[in-house]
């Protein structure tokens, strides 16, 4: 099925890894970026003329001392992720873990322009860009007990395989998980995800599997 509006997914990493952009157009990979700056996967999400733009990395920072509640919807769900910090506090870090976060800040500043980000409520009426989260997205699809993240890269092309993606062109884990927040984008456009979160904290959109497992 190469027919409907083209969705990526974007995974981030810190600067060693960099980010990783995967383009479909229904079960079509279109296009396959490695290790790009964000005004060249924006070229590209433009160029495709892409309706929304799922990103695995926070759309918000933490405020104040209680955790987004994005996070902590997962977490009752046992679904379970890095908490995200004030941007503050990430800035004070000398660890340099953060560093990912402040990549998938720079994605958001840039992507933002162009497609907003998602606000829950309400009919889809242009171009947008979320939150998502690979480990949530396969929990959605195996069920909580099943999904592992010792056997992650299986499971993960598995959910692709099923859904008609040829993903022998993906290299890397990477690559996997932005084509699972393309995925996602497809879901999100069809109606059929669940947005966990608030407007101050974001949301995480996650296929609709999720609460009937």
């Amino acid at each position: 099925m190469s027919s409907g509006p083209a969705v990526a997914g974007i995974d981030i990493g810190g600067g060693r890894k960099g980010n990783h952009l995967v383009i479909l157009r229904g079960t079509q990979i279109v296009c396959n970026l490695r290790k790009e700056a964000p005004e060249s996967m924006l070229e590209q999400c433009l160029k495709f003329e892409v309706a929304a733009v799922g990103t695995d990395a926070p759309c918000r920072w933490r405020i104040g001392e209680a955790g987004r509640q994005a996070e902590s919807a997962l977490a009752r769900q046992r679904i379970f992720s890095f908490a995200t910090p004030t941007r503050e506090l990430a800035m004070a870090s000398k660890c340099g873990f953060y560093g990912w976060m402040f990549n998938g800040e720079r994605v958001y500043d840039t992507f933002s322009p162009h497609f907003p980000v998602f606000r829950n409520g309400g009919e889809i009426g242009g171009r947008l860009c979320f939150e998502t989260f690979p480990h949530a997205i396969t929990c959605a699809f195996f069920g909580k007990e099943v999904a592992s993240a010792k056997i992650k890269g299986t499971q993960r092309r598995e959910i692709l395989q099923r859904e008609g993606v040829e993903a022998t062109s993906l290299r890397s884990i990477d690559d996997v998980d932005a084509a699972l927040c393309a995925l996602t984008a497809n879901y999100l456009l069809d109606g059929k995800v669940d947005a966990y979160g608030d407007e101050p904290g974001g949301f995480i959109v996650v296929p609709r599997f999720l609460r009937s497992r």
